[in-house]
């Protein structure tokens, strides 16, 4: 298995702040990292001369690339070393084209500098922003040699979908004279000898690729002095005061998207601000339901806020009594109101918004990732696109037929009321009939859909561990709880006079000056979110410690590792074996998580993947040094970085069950309570 890292930054460019490179740190990082091949990789940009210097000074292969802003997403572009000079002639095409931030080449521009792209390795970020998506993807996918993820959770989720390309992770490091800490994302590929070539073929090949040399995918390399650690779960054993804090501080500075929960972190202090976080933490979570539950429910408010039965209702009077008196004087019209243009009827607008609502459904079904493959499978995107195109120039052409109906209705009201002037004959009052009908039918719908929402009911319930959150919706009892939801000081009282009568309350709400219309629609049914224990009661203090550390392990899946320092601290044997055990195993299935513990419960029963002990020692100087051993917790040595070992049992006792005395000991009360 060969070591390497093809994304390496040697170059300041305007992609970048601005770093002075260090030959010097470059070979250090090779030797530190042992590199067996390495690729630099410069944002849209190549430069030959140091290139040359660089690939004289190392003593491993070193690849030509560089690192293509295309069409808002990043790819990796490298080529042979023999090769450098006609691939130089072919970056200066690239940075002719990008000269500022924002520039960009485009997928056919690429191919017309570099022709064939089976010559090189390709490399787009695929799990990694600033990532190549949709049609750009699509095309360059023959090309794709491997894509760039950032962080080892992706790189073992990329890995295990079958039907998806071969992960790597790489370093995107900037080798600047001040890089004192090297990165560890590397990956390994058995390739046997590094060429282009084997490179290709080998990164192709998904089984040909690791992120440790050893052991596969299961564990990788965390600190640059080659410690490593598990994919899945691991557990770190110490003594008091042996570094235990200290390295998952140190993980927390060098990997991206931690979850890191604090010793005591959750632990309730002081139970009248700790029952405050938490009402604040709960109405968060019920303000976000809240939007999401209300939000088709917002557009029918939105569609219905402008209109005024009462005045569609004095306009239809009017029309019909203009109509009846008209008829009266028909025997005294004169030339005036027999004019062709007194009684005719304004042109009705047309509302496009259908049409802006299927251009922007076909558009999201076009530029859709997640579920292309299935989209593909039934849909032709060409036919799509072409039908985006025919809905958009429908929209031009029902825009244009409204302006210039616009234009003829200013016209004629201007000619119906100067012939109005002139004759004394009754003119018909303009109305929109179908307007009328639409409107009314909107406020029939919308008050129907207001009387289901009121309507008491259980709307959402999710069940972490022991816990149930429910959801319940019911009508509001009072002003006070409308003004409570409202979030403002405004009064409510005469509203809600009109709570059972939805359109008069809508428009009674409309006439309070200081109330923001956008919030309106949370004021029609009463959302309650509660916390309930395994016995259907709210939660008291100690178990809204545990709810919310189980609220934040859940919400660790959406960060690239969780660390979670010495749980036992703040919690009982039993919430930690059942429900905090259980979950962080689902957890680990999908992530890395380092579980801190000096606690049998935790530490013996969890079921790790992987042991780590912290030893914390002292030099002659009086400087502290802090190591950690590591293994599998099946084997009877734990190894250290510079190779000394130390007994598992030993570790497990002393950290676990406060020596073997101690346990053997109370192994003997258990058994004499228990015959």
């Amino acid at each position: 298995m060969k070591k390497i890292d093809l994304h390496i930054h040697t170059i300041s460019t305007i992609s970048d702040s601005n770093f002075t490179f260090s030959l010097d740190v470059f070979k250090a990082y090779v030797e530190s990292a042992k590199l067996d091949a390495v690729a630099v990789t410069n944002h849209d940009i190549f430069d030959l001369p140091q290139f040359e210097q660089i690939n004289d000074a190392l003593d491993i292969p070193v690849f030509p690339g560089i690192e293509v802003n295309l069409e808002k997403g990043h790819v990796l572009i490298i080529s042979e070393e023999s090769n450098a000079e006609t691939f130089n002639d072919c970056t200066n095409q690239i940075s002719e084209l990008i000269q500022n931030v924002g520039d960009m080449v485009t997928y056919e521009q690429l191919i017309e500098i570099f022709g064939d792209l089976n010559k090189y390795i390709v490399i787009p970020h695929y799990e990694k922003k600033p990532q190549i998506i949709g049609e750009t993807l699509e095309k360059l996918k023959p090309y794709i040699t491997a894509g760039e993820v950032d962080s080892a959770k992706k790189f073992v989720r990329v890995y295990k979908d079958q039907s998806d390309i071969t992960p790597v992770l790489f370093s995107d490091v900037r080798i600047k004279d001040t890089l004192n800490k090297f990165p560890t994302r590397q990956t390994y590929v058995d390739c046997g000898e590094v060429t282009l070539a084997t490179l290709i073929a080998s990164l192709r090949d998904k089984g040909k690729v690791a992120l440790t040399e050893r052991d596969g995918n299961s564990l990788w390399q965390v600190f640059d002095n080659g410690q490593m650690i598990s994919t899945g779960l691991n557990v770190l054993l110490g003594e008091r005061s042996s570094g235990k804090t200290y390295t998952l501080d140190e993980i927390f500075k060098v990997v991206h998207r931690v979850k890191y929960i604090k010793q005591f972190q959750l632990v309730q202090q002081d139970s009248v601000a700790d029952e405050r976080i938490f009402k604040d933490s709960i109405q968060k979570e019920k303000s976000s339901f809240v939007d999401q539950y209300l939000a088709e429910f917002k557009s029918v408010i939105d569609s219905v806020i402008n209109i005024d039965l009462d005045s569609n209702e004095k306009q239809l009077d009017a029309y019909i009594e203009s109509l009846l008196k008209s008829a009266d004087d028909s025997d005294r019209r004169d030339t005036y109101a027999k004019a062709y243009l007194f009684d005719e009827e304004i042109f009705p607008l047309s509302d496009s918004q259908t049409l802006k609502d299927l251009i922007s459904s076909v558009r999201q079904i076009i530029e859709n990732i997640e579920y292309n493959e299935i989209i593909d499978k039934h849909i032709d995107r060409d036919s799509m696109k072409r039908l985006a195109c025919e809905l958009i120039e429908a929209l031009w052409s029902e825009s244009y037929t409204n302006k210039k109906k616009r234009y003829a209705n200013t016209i004629l009201k201007d000619v119906k009321e100067k012939l109005n002037l002139r004759t004394s004959a009754t003119a018909i009052e303009d109305i929109d009939i179908y307007s009328y009908l639409i409107s009314k039918e909107k406020i029939a719908k919308y008050e129907s859909i207001v009387s289901l929402l009121k309507k008491k009911a259980t709307i959402s319930v999710e069940n972490i561990q022991t816990f149930r959150v429910e959801a319940t919706k019911e009508p509001y009892s009072g002003a006070s709880e409308v003004r409570s939801v409202s979030g403002t000081a405004c009064a409510f009282s005469e509203a809600f006079g009109y709570y059972h009568s939805p359109y008069r309350y809508l428009r009674k709400l409309l006439d309070i000056p200081s109330l923001p219309t956008a919030t309106i629609y949370k004021l029609f049914t009463n959302i309650s979110y509660k916390i309930l224990n395994n016995y259907g009661y709210p939660v008291s203090g100690g178990e809204r410690s545990e709810f919310r550390l189980l609220q934040e392990i859940k919400d660790s899946q959406n960060y690239d590792i969780l660390l979670i320092d010495e749980p036992e601290s703040s919690f009982d044997n039993l919430f930690l074996n059942s429900d905090v055990n259980e979950m962080i195993n689902e957890i680990s299935g999908t992530m890395p998580v380092i579980v801190v513990t000096h606690n049998s419960t935790v530490g013996a029963s969890i079921g790790s993947d992987y042991m780590l002990y912290a030893y914390r020692s002292l030099e002659d100087n009086g400087e502290v040094n802090y190591t950690i051993y590591s293994g599998y917790p099946t084997d009877k040595e734990l190894s250290s970085t510079d190779g000394s070992t130390i007994t598992t049992h030993e570790i497990m006792m002393n950290s676990l069950e406060a020596g073997a005395e101690a346990y053997i000991n109370r192994r003997r009360v258990y058994e004499a309570v228990e015959n």
